[in-house]
């Protein structure tokens, strides 16, 4: 892009775009992943009545975009556990932040500036990751950019996609939390960043990647770290996902409540009851009988002669008593 080359700013997306993620950015990815599953509710509970369940869903936090990335693309989903190094590190990573004496390493890393630093580390891990994905999904499907969109919503938020299935391990249902009823932050940005690594492998974004990289990751690390020194959990996208939704699904006029069949059948059978008895009124009745338009003397002519039909019932019943 020319603008970035104006900017002398071409040199530092190469040198991102060649950044290796091994060891310190992927320790940052999993301290900051085992830090949030830390701090869900009851996960220290569930950390010292079970170790095996606690290690299980921290590696589902760690490598859980790996994991359902290779369900999707029908790989083994054990193939991230697969690489031994990065296992260790992130079970040393478990053990320190949960079981570490006097619990010095959370207590460090919950510390503002050092976690701003993590959080940061862990974002450019994320670019990473949305990208591997998307590569890896074109691929397979050259000509598929919904399948490169998902494999790199999956790769990148995995864990978050797959919170519920975290949450089982540790004996909590609860399926309100699901991604996809109410999408955090975090999944939200992955979502944007597949799409557009999606459209430029598919050559409909006039971006080289190291340029998109570039902006993509400093996209990120400065909302994440804007969120976190405002202590903000509004979406950057609020503004954007409002007017859409209004625009697109809200509608422009609120609908009328139909009524329902009851209350239908009601209002036709009153419309009919008074049809009827209007116009038995003004065929039976006599001309000055009743007062005009009297609802009260439109239903007596009925009533009368139903009362004169009991009548002369009983009467005949009893002339037939007397005949016997």
């Amino acid at each position: 892009m020319e603008l970035l080359g104006l900017l002398h700013l071409d040199e530092l997306s190469h040198g991102l775009a060649n950044l290796s993620m091994f060891p310190y950015f992927d320790i940052a990815h999993y301290v900051v992943s085992v830090m949030a599953l830390r701090e869900q509710p009851g996960a220290l509970e569930v950390s010292r009545v079970s170790p095996l369940a606690c290690w299980f869903s921290s590696m589902l936090f760690c490598f859980g975009g790996a994991v359902l990335s290779g369900i999707m693309l029908a790989e083994p989903p054990v193939a991230p556990l697969s690489n031994s190094g990065n296992i260790l590190l992130a079970s040393v990573t478990w053990y320190l932040v949960f079981y570490c004496p006097m619990d010095l390493v959370y207590s460090c890393a919950a510390l503002l500036p050092l976690r701003l630093l993590l959080a940061g580390m862990k974002e450019v891990t994320r670019t990473w990751k949305v990208l591997g994905g998307v590569a890896q999904a074109h691929g397979k499907y050259k000509d598929s950019l919904l399948v490169m969109v998902a494999n790199g919503w999956a790769k990148g938020a995995g864990g978050g996609l797959l919170r519920n299935f975290e949450q089982l391990v540790r004996g909590v249902w609860k399926p309100e939390t699901n991604e996809l009823l109410k999408m955090s932050y975090p999944t939200k940005v992955t979502l944007m960043g597949a799409v557009l690594f999606a459209l430029q492998h598919g050559h409909y974004l006039p971006l080289q990647k190291h340029h998109l990289m570039l902006i993509y990751t400093v996209f990120t690390v400065v909302s994440k770290s804007r969120m976190m020194l405002t202590g903000s959990t509004s979406s950057p996208f609020a503004a954007i996902e409002s007017a859409i939704y209004k625009t697109l699904f809200a509608g422009h006029a609120p609908y009328r409540a139909l009524p329902s069949e009851g209350n239908k059948a009601c209002i036709d059978n009153g419309t009919s009851d008074d049809t009827t008895s209007t116009q038995d009124f003004s065929k039976n009745g006599p001309a000055g009988s009743y007062a005009s338009g009297s609802p009260v003397g439109g239903h007596r002519g009925p009533i009368k002669a139903k009362e004169e039909s009991e009548e002369s019932e009983k009467a005949e019943t009893a002339s037939c008593k007397k005949s016997d």
